[in-house]
């Protein structure tokens, strides 16, 4: 199944805005009023990536127009408002826009194994009082999460009401994704959209660019987020994502989340950054 040519909304993120998709590639040219504007004379040619790489991009884009023809990317009025004013207008985050994890395709990781692994991506196991590698649901888009956590505040039932957090998880052209830029992009206003209750956020962007992670190409979001949940003491924390173009049709995502009320654990996320690793 494909979609027909047309103007969609921009898969790129900007709110808003509309981009002309002809079939196989999309247009450089976005509009605000798709119907009054006629269609692309030329819509860029797709520039091939290395090995495998292109066919997971255009597959991705292929699939979100998919969704955004059944109605997936319909536009909702969203509970709380996340501010972010360095970064670029970019689309609304909703429940809809954001799935959750499926827990069935999270896999078993080596009991007291060096590294944390989804699929092609891992990093060094962090040791207590981080937990061991584990299940969460809420990571947008996620397959295979695995994440580690150490608690920083504690509820009145004796659980964590809130905690510093390091995963990883793989992302596929199923989930709407074309690109370390636009998959991080969209993570990192989903898990701002899911992560706070109906808290207003503010996001401060600190790093917004590519990189490469092991000989692949990357992009990594660093944001500095403030807010106001009840009944938690942290008012602020450090967000880290990264995206890795790790082959074979498949995405990495690294997150990370240190509060400002536990700066120790901040070393040892950057330590797993540092340590990303893309086998096979």
């Amino acid at each position: 199944m494909s979609a027909g040519p047309g103007w969609y909304p921009d898969p790129g993120g900007q709110r808003g805005r509309f981009r002309y998709w002809d079939g196989h590639t999309w247009s450089a040219q976005t509009t605000a009023n798709p119907a009054a504007s006629l269609s692309p004379a030329q819509p860029p040619a797709r520039r091939p990536g290395r090995g495998s790489r292109a066919g997971w991009w255009v597959a991705g884009v292929v699939a979100l127009v998919v969704l955004t023809i059944v109605g997936v990317f319909a536009i909702r009025t969203v509970a709380r408002q996340v501010v972010s004013p360095t970064a670029e207008p970019s689309s609304s985050s909703t429940a809809t826009l954001c799935p959750d994890a499926s827990e069935q395709t999270a896999g078993p990781q080596p009991e007291g194994g060096a590294r944390v692994r989804s699929g092609r991506l891992s990093y060094p196991r962090l040791p207590a009082p981080f937990s061991s590698p584990k299940w969460d649901s809420r990571v947008p888009f996620g397959r295979d999460v695995q994440s580690q956590d150490a608690t920083v505040e504690t509820a009145t039932n004796g659980g964590p009401s809130w905690v510093a957090g390091v995963l990883i998880a793989r992302l596929l052209a199923g989930d709407g994704f074309y690109g370390p830029k636009q998959g991080a992009t969209v993570v990192a206003e989903c898990i701002t959209a899911k992560f706070y209750g109906d808290s207003e956020v503010h996001r401060g962007d600190k790093k917004n660019k590519a990189l490469t992670i092991d000989g692949h190409d990357a992009w990594i979001i660093e944001s500095h987020l403030t807010f106001d949940v009840p009944d938690v003491r942290t008012k602020g924390e450090l967000m880290i994502v990264v995206v890795v173009d790790v082959g074979d049709g498949e995405g990495g995502l690294f997150y990370a989340s240190i509060p400002d009320t536990s700066p120790q654990f901040e070393q040892p996320a950057r330590d797993a950054l540092a340590g990303l690793e893309v086998s096979g």
